[in-house]
């Protein structure tokens, strides 16, 4: 199918060049910034809905990403997304969460949620009426109701996270009402994140191939580990971005910095001042 892309195996910041907090490579020598991470999308696992090779997966490790677990604030990296000079997303921390049940009482249709833990991938759903949600899951667009989704997990609105301009609430209610039962390759979105902010946004962005890839890096992640410690990544789509970012969530701010670290110090193309505190 025209909508499918091949799924590549992602590299980690060690196999990677990178690019300074200020968006300049290292090198003195070169003319510009270097791209900051050269996959498409990730197979390290762990997301349920951007495994495609379900059939690949036991029983076990299925049962595996259910498991919950605690979610710490203080390990959630800070973020920002640009497009050349446009934000498009901006994570701050302290950002509240609630139970399930609690979530419901806040919820408006056409509301963004996202159910958090720690060590997994975020999950995204729309809020759609009647304590009901849609979402992307295990390679279906499914409609649940809103606890039973959240599988103990705690939650919390995040209409505000991408700066677009949102469609009206019943707009973002039918679309994702009409992709409910969508499966495999009728599928268009790579992950539940995707979906869900497509549904509110519209933007061909978050689909699958939605951007021409031209060589150019036009989107600039900038991972913030403090108020002085920050790097900046650049890839050639917002469905890139949005793969690692999710990485990033699942693995955690110190996993991520100690990366990065590792990284810089090998390649010994750290500078005074770069990435320090």
């Amino acid at each position: 199918m025209g909508n499918q892309v091949e799924k590549l195996t992602h590299l980690s910041y060690a196999e990677v060049p990178t690019s300074d907090p200020n968006g300049q490579g290292f090198d003195p020598g070169d003319d510009g910034p270097r791209i900051g991470v050269s996959y498409i999308f990730s197979s390290d696992g762990g997301d349920d809905d951007q495994d495609e090779n379900l059939e690949h997966l036991s029983r076990d490790s299925q049962a595996a990403d259910h498991e919950e677990k605690p979610f710490d604030p203080e390990d959630e990296l800070e973020c920002a997304v640009h497009y050349r000079e446009e934000s498009v997303y901006e994570r701050r921390s302290g950002a509240e969460i609630h139970s399930p049940e609690s979530l419901l009482n806040k919820c408006r249709p056409g509301d963004l949620v996202e159910f958090v833990a720690t060590g997994q991938y975020p999950h995204w759903a729309v809020y759609v009426g009647d304590f009901q949600v849609v979402h992307l899951h295990r390679a279906e667009i499914k409609n649940n109701f809103l606890t039973d989704v959240s599988l103990g997990k705690k939650g919390r609105i995040v209409n505000g996270l991408y700066r677009y301009r949102a469609l009206p609430p019943e707009v973002i209610v039918r679309n994702a009402l009409d992709h409910v039962g969508s499966r495999d390759r009728e599928l268009y979105w790579r992950n539940s994140e995707c979906f869900a902010a497509w549904c509110r946004f519209g933007k061909r962005e978050f689909k699958i191939g939605g951007e021409i890839r031209i060589g150019k890096q036009p989107y600039r992640l900038k991972l913030i580990f403090s108020e002085k410690k920050s790097h900046v990544l650049e890839f050639q789509s917002l469905e890139d971005v949005l793969m690692e970012k999710r990485r990033n969530d699942q693995i955690g701010k110190d996993a991520v910095m100690q990366e990065l670290a590792n990284h810089l110090s090998t390649t010994h193309e750290i500078k005074e001042g770069h990435f320090a505190n």
